[in-house]
């Protein structure tokens, strides 16, 4: 199925169903973010913010939640 197929398709979805296929598509692109960040954590792409931010809690420039 094409994009342009999934639009029209979802364009013609009634009230109900595209709150549910709204929902659901939230969900999966949240998912699908958790993945890449899994992703580039373990590909050691966010070690450089991760060292800033000891860094900064050992300054003391951080305040705890």
């Amino acid at each position: 199925m094409s994009v342009i197929e999934l639009e029209q398709a979802i364009s013609k979805l009634p009230e109900e169903e595209l709150s549910r296929f709204a929902a659901w598509f939230e969900e999966f692109m949240a998912d699908e973010w958790d993945k890449q960040i899994e992703r580039d954590v373990a590909a050691g792409r966010l070690d450089h913010i991760i060292r800033k931010v000891d860094a900064d809690i050992d300054a003391g420039r951080s305040t705890p939640l």
